[in-house]
């Protein structure tokens, strides 16, 4: 009987593997005491834990010979690397050795694989990623963000049931407001996928707002923001994007100057602020809803900050215990006739 959430880290699929999945996982187990297990090529894993005094924290390694790259494909993924980091983590969470699953690889390998291994929550056809981001109030949560780039209006409204589960549960919002990413927030926007997912979207128990504009995402006129996974990645990017572009010509503006630079002496305390809130690495990883377990999808470029912060997402996702309340939802959606 496992009384504390178990994280079962992949060591091995990120740009920086294994160097700093090892960093963030010990920062992880330090700073909150949770129960890792980092999975990889043994070898590896032990030169990377020689580095830190891992002493009194609760850290194994399980080996694993094979790693999932970022340009194999989801197939090579599931039919032929059945001994890589991924598929032996999703293998110890189906068999209940870990209760959580954190990656910084391949995402669409990870989901493959976390599909095929755990299988999907029932009423669940598609799994979807979904992340976290800053608002002027909070957070939004947006969905999907890149696992389907097709999607049918069944599958929205899915999205936006996992989606609400979510917000309640790990972002502290009791009824969270569920809007649909449109070009226009007027009953006549979006396309044939938008208006047919809004119309059964208004027949739901949820608490909808109906169509929602990209501006909407950061204004926290909404909660939860719920798009097939095209759209949702190109936000996701944008927003990225946008968040470093701004660093850079605050940088170049407070630097031009004399009087400029003063004027950064005053502000740094703000600016700090602002530059933690944008930071992805503060959100650590992105959840992967719809499959019977914890899972948490990083950045390939995951700093150390980002992996101790996504354990500690999954950590207390399981914890929560997300998807139990995911799958008790499904049966309680209404949807009136």
């Amino acid at each position: 009987m496992i009384n504390r959430p178990i994280v079962a880290v992949d060591a091995m699929g990120g740009d920086h593997s294994p160097a700093h999945e090892v960093d963030g996982a010990v920062m992880a187990a330090r700073r909150w005491q949770i129960p890792i297990v980092l999975i990889g090529q043994t070898e590896l894993l032990a030169q990377e834990l020689a580095n830190h005094d891992t002493q009194g924290l609760d850290i194994r390694v399980e080996h694993a010979s094979e790693v999932v790259g970022m340009h194999d494909s989801a197939s090579d993924a599931v039919r032929r690397k059945k001994d890589s980091s991924i598929r032996v983590a999703f293998n110890l969470l189906k068999e209940g050795r870990v209760n959580a699953v954190v990656s910084a690889g391949n995402s669409g390998a990870t989901m493959a694989v976390g599909m095929f291994v755990l299988k999907r929550i029932q009423g669940i056809d598609r799994p979807a990623i979904a992340t976290v981001v800053p608002n002027l109030k909070d957070q939004t949560l947006v969905l999907d963000v890149g696992g389907n780039v097709d999607c049918k209006p069944p599958h929205l409204v899915q999205f936006a049931l996992m989606g609400s589960v979510y917000a309640s549960q790990m972002l502290g919002k009791p009824s969270p407001r569920v809007g649909l990413l449109s070009n226009g927030a007027e009953e006549s926007k979006g396309n044939e996928l938008t208006r047919e997912a809004n119309q059964i979207l208004k027949r739901t128990s949820l608490n909808y707002v109906g169509y929602t504009e990209g501006r909407d995402i950061y204004n926290a006129n909404v909660d939860v923001v719920v798009c097939d996974g095209f759209v949702g990645n190109v936000v996701l990017k944008v927003s990225e994007g946008l968040a470093e572009a701004i660093g850079a010509i605050l940088r170049e503006e407070f630097g031009s100057r004399l009087l400029s630079k003063l004027g950064y002496l005053l502000a740094r305390p703000a600016l700090k602020a602002f530059k933690k809130k944008v930071d992805y690495a503060e959100y650590g990883g992105a959840p992967l809803l719809g499959v019977q377990g914890t899972a948490m999808i990083c950045h390939g470029s995951s700093n150390p900050q980002a992996i101790m912060n996504a354990i500690k997402m999954a950590h207390d996702s399981e914890t929560h215990q997300v998807i139990s309340k995911m799958s008790e939802r499904l049966e309680e959606l209404q949807i009136e006739n």
